[in-house]
């Protein structure tokens, strides 16, 4: 009695299932879609260029404090303690305002960080809108992205949208 109510359960779910519309998926490559933008690339490259040039500066301070450091070291022996002290204060100064810099430039909210919303996000937000303009016209219920997905072990290449996405973009 109970295997037949236990098939009869699956029956009606196999059954209800099969009724349901099929979700339509597709499979895009955001990573691939980027780099075929030359906007992005452009972005990536001025990030790029302000980076070094924001480390370069940084790389400086802390020279400049180690030189500090190493004319002190040399010459703390001779030093009387209340120089001492000052040289010391001042070495600790350079140093937090190293990091200081540092953390304005490369920080969670840094210069670095609105810098890229500034550039990327605009060129991201038009892709996201191709993106989800493509899945309504298409009639396709899920869009996954393979760019950093290591749950995907294999797309057929048939359901690779990304091409269309560029199309849909204007590249």
């Amino acid at each position: 009695m109970k295997t037949k109510l236990l098939i009869a359960c699956f029956l009606l779910t196999a059954f209800l299932g099969s009724t349901q519309a099929q979700v339509r998926i597709a499979i895009i490559d955001s990573d691939y879609i980027l780099n075929k933008i030359p906007e992005f690339q452009s972005a990536q490259n001025t990030l790029e260029t302000l980076s070094v040039e924001w480390q370069q500066e940084i790389e400086v301070q802390f020279a400049e404090i180690e030189k500090l450091y190493k004319a002190y070291q040399s010459e703390a022996v001779l030093l009387p303690e209340d120089v001492k002290v000052k040289r010391q204060d001042e070495i600790i100064q350079k140093e937090k305002e190293a990091k200081d810099l540092q953390k304005k430039r490369f920080g969670t909210d840094g210069d670095l960080f609105k810098k890229r919303e500034e550039l990327l996000k605009p060129i991201q937000d038009r892709v996201y809108t191709a993106i989800e303009e493509f899945a309504e016209e298409g009639n396709y219920g899920l869009v996954l992205d393979r760019a950093n997905s290591s749950f995907m072990m294999y797309v057929n290449s048939k359901m690779d949208k990304s091409d269309d996405i560029l199309k849909k973009l204007g590249y």
